[in-house]
């Protein structure tokens, strides 16, 4: 047995420990290796469990914005301002209700950013126009490869070079989200769009890497939300005689802003300064496929042989990427 005694470690004979014997650090190691283990380990599971949940809430706000605007039974304007400001509803309170229970952090990194929330209305503002005018697998196309190129871009320019094993992961990844889309992929008939579409998705590569040097994830993506209620009215005027408004898109807006937007987005400001950029960016190649796999779930789609390999090969591409070398 091992006992420590003001930093030093004895081996104990008889319940005696012997000053002559000679000391050994390895019942020492032994446990606080074993305890870190577990500890990195449970980290490492809470994080992968919060990446998730972060892309089944970008996915279930893509096919919420989908049902709402292709009906069509709400218009983009209507559907941006009630978004944003169920989101900011949401938040606020969620902020409120943590303060109820916690002892008040300090407030110095925890108001948002008027950049981020003007990243985060452009892409809500550009996604929602675009979404209405392209076909959904040649716009996702555009929106994740937009947002891939924009987040590597930045960290190159932050002078981080990516490791032929990223790139390679990155390859691979990408490869196996162009073969999921590319049968359903139809060339636009609008360029506006596909340009918006593309701007859609730079602004949420600029918002996600702006989130990774931001403390306190929930309140900063509150104040992200309350400071971008101006920009999205701003749309909202500017297409007022032509509102479309029903209950059933009003219901979809609401859940698209609390849960999918404002939730969902806390949790991924709470994840990115954990993972790195290039992990943040190739995995959101993933939101396309489980969008794709939630309807084999539960919409009783056929889960195809086309499906499995795309899922192949973005998975495999993505633990190329976030696996360390052994």
């Amino acid at each position: 047995m091992c006992v420590q005694d003001h930093g030093f470690i004895y081996k104990v004979h008889n319940g005696r420990g012997k000053v002559g014997d000679k000391l050994t650090f390895q019942c020492f190691f032994n446990r606080q290796t074993a305890e870190l283990l577990e500890q990195t380990m449970v980290n490492r599971l809470k994080l992968v469990v919060l990446f998730a949940m972060a892309l089944v809430a970008f996915a279930g706000n893509s096919i919420l914005n989908r049902y709402a605007l292709l009906e069509p039974a709400i218009d983009p304007a209507s559907f941006l301002v009630i978004r944003i400001v169920s989101g900011a509803v949401m938040l606020v309170l969620l902020v409120w209700l943590r303060s109820l229970f916690h002892r008040p952090q300090k407030q110095s990194h925890s108001k948002g950013s008027w950049w981020g929330a003007l990243t985060l209305s452009w892409y809500a503002i550009a996604f929602s126009y675009a979404y209405v005018e392209l076909q959904t697998g040649f716009g996702a196309l555009v929106l994740f490869t937009a947002v891939q190129l924009s987040m590597l871009a930045i960290t190159l320019y932050q002078g981080t070079r990516l490791s032929r094993r990223e790139l390679l992961g990155v390859i691979i990844a990408f490869g196996g989200f162009v073969y999921l889309l590319v049968p359903s992929m139809q060339l636009p008939s609008s360029l506006l769009a596909a340009v918006l579409m593309a701007s859609a998705g730079v602004a949420w590569g600029f918002y996600s890497v702006h989130g990774r040097g931001r403390g306190f994830p929930l309140a900063n993506t509150a104040f992200n939300f309350v400071r971008a209620i101006p920009f999205v009215l701003l749309a909202f005027w500017w297409q007022a005689p032509d509102l479309i408004v029903s209950t059933d898109g009003v219901m979809l807006a609401m859940i698209s802003g609390a849960i999918t937007s404002g939730v969902g987005y806390a949790i991924w400001y709470l994840v990115l300064p954990r993972i790195t950029v290039t992990t943040a960016a190739i995995g959101q190649l993933l939101v396309p496929l489980i969008a794709a796999l939630g309807g084999v779930l539960f919409a009783h789609e056929v889960l195809t042989m086309h499906l499995l390999i795309a899922a192949v090969a973005i998975l495999g591409g993505i633990l190329v990427v976030v696996l360390k070398r052994t």
